[in-house]
Order: structure tokens, then sequence, then C-alpha cells
């Protein structure tokens, strides 16, 4: 027997809860004080696709995060190669928005990665105006080498920690220094680049790349985070707990709400994993929910349409 707990019990913005055990966690949450830091709470808005989208004016950038790549082709040109934004840049373009995607280097530096970036960018997109979907490398990108070959409109980060990563803090802490430099002379002898990973922890970015990379006046700055409550087998139960544990508060995973939080603030995606935001994950949940008649409740092309159509609305 289904039972529906009474509207009056949840926050305005939550659905009906049908399971106890739903119902319980939906009450925990609501009951939470930092429920206010999570700004506008999303849930299921991005569930499927809308009929009508805006197109922005000006091209959009999409650039990868820390470990991804543009294209991945593992069998050489006898295979197609696998999308990093697999899906979302064909539904962009379907819809009438110039996009580009530029490749950065997978683990190097943030200033390393940076000046990749204002490199490609340069190439593709000379002379033009655009609306970069990126992370903390186009914020370095924008404030420190300011490129002259385009100019940037906005910068939308989706779950990018520019606060640090309480799971960076505990996994340098756990493995210890001596540990690192092995782990890093190994992933250098298979032509990794290991810049990037100290960079991602909180005192990195409070004592050093935040108060050296300040905002650029006239780009605006738009942010999304995600937040998840993940199942003890899901891959990311033990990095939540972590960052949940030192950090306090909701996060998908990887990055916290708090974390994600930079300019704009326009809402928490709940029931989101880090992976769930470039639409890796989509297609084989879809299958297991279609299974048991589970509602879908996020499609990250969906929400990608979504930021264009903002960009749109925002003039840009």
């Amino acid at each position: 027997m289904i039972r529906t707990y009474p509207r009056a019990t949840f926050c305005s913005n939550l659905r009906p809860i049908t399971s106890r055990r739903a119902f319980h966690a939906a009450r925990k949450l609501c009951n939470d004080p930092r429920l206010q830091d999570l700004g506008r709470v999303i849930k299921d808005e991005y569930a499927v696709l809308r009929d009508n989208y805006d197109a922005p004016k000006h091209t959009i950038i999409l650039a990868h995060g820390l470990l991804g790549f543009d294209e991945l082709r593992l069998g050489g040109s006898f295979l197609p190669g696998i999308q990093y934004w697999r899906g979302i840049t064909e539904a962009l373009e379907k819809k009438g928005v110039e996009v580009i995607v530029a490749a950065v280097p997978a683990s190097g530096s943030i200033e390393a990665r940076a000046e990749k970036l204002a490199e490609s960018i340069g190439r593709r997109a000379r002379g033009r105006d655009v609306n970069i979907i990126a992370g903390l490398d186009s914020r370095y990108m924008i404030s420190q080498i300011r490129p002259t070959e385009f100019n940037v409109l906005s910068l939308t980060t989706v779950a990018t920690p520019h606060r640090g990563s309480a799971f960076a803090d505990y996994t340098f802490d756990t493995i210890g220094p001596r540990n690192v430099k092995r782990i890093y002379k190994v992933m250098e002898t298979f032509g990794f680049e290991t810049g990037a990973f100290s960079q991602l922890t909180r005192k990195y970015m409070a004592g050093s790349f935040n108060p050296r990379t300040p905002d650029v006046d006239g780009v605006k700055y738009y942010s999304y985070g995600a937040s998840l409550e993940p199942s003890s087998w899901s891959v990311f139960a033990a990095s939540h707990s972590i960052i949940k544990r030192i950090e306090g508060g909701p996060n998908d995973g990887l990055v916290s709400v708090a974390s994600s939080q930079w300019g704009d603030y326009k809402g928490t995606l709940m029931g989101v994993s880090h992976l769930d935001l470039i639409n890796w994950t989509n297609r084989l949940k879809w299958f297991f929910w279609e299974l048991t008649g589970s509602k879908r409740s996020f499609n990250a092309i969906a929400f990608y349409l979504d930021i264009a159509d903002m960009l749109a609305k925002e003039g840009l």
C-alpha cells in the first residue's frame, strides 16, 4: 500500500513523497537550517525537454573539467570517438546555438589549462563575443590572461569548487606527502600532468587562487550547484559522507553547494550527482528507471538547453 503524507509537512518547493523512507529524508531536509543556503531549489525541473528554448545571440564555449576531454578515441580512427559533452552539443546546435567545444589539458594546473583554453578559443572564435560554460581555468583566463582575440560576455559554472573541496583535503591528508609524490611520478610516467590536484584544496583556493583571481567588470558570472543523497552502493557514497562531515553541508559527491556558489547563483539541482551533470549517467539510469516504472528526474540536455535559454533572456 502506498501512503501519501500531508503536503504541509514539506517545504513548498518539494513534491509530495510516496514512501516512508523518502518522507523522513524529505522532512529532515526541510527542517535543515542550511536549506536557505541552497538558493533556488531545482527539483524535477529538467526531467524532460521543453518545446521551446531561446538561443543566445553569441557563441557558447563548452570546456571540460578535471580529467575531462573533448573527444576520446580508444580505438584510434577505427571506432567512433567518445564525446565528453555527449548529446549536449548536438541538442544546443539543433536549437540554433553556435557551440565550440574547447580542448584543455586533462589534469594540468589551472594556469596551464587557462593558457590552452585561451589559445583554443582564440583559434576558433577570433573576433567574436562568447559565453563560456566551464570552471576555474576560465575564471583565471578571464581575470589574469585577459585575451584580446575574443570577448567574454559571461561565465557559467556548474558544480565548480570555487572554494575547494573537503574531499581533496581529506585525500591529501590521508595519502600523505611522500605517497602523493610517488603517485604523481607514476601518473607523469603515463603522460598525465598533476598540477591541478593540489589546487582543489580549500586552503589553496582561499589563500591563493581566489585572492588573486578577482571577477572582471563587464563579465557576468552565473553558477549552479548540485545536491545528492547517495545510496550506500553509490560510487559517491564515501566522498559525499566525507564532504558532508567536514564542510557540514549538502554536496553532489565531489563539490559542496557552498563551494559551487559564485556570482549570480541560479540554484541547486536536487538529487543530481557530479557525473549526472554531463549526461554520462543518464542513459543507464533511465533504463533502470523505466524498468521499474519510475519517473525521470534529471536530463542534462534539458539543463544545458535551459542555460542557453537563460543567456538568451539576459541578452547574451
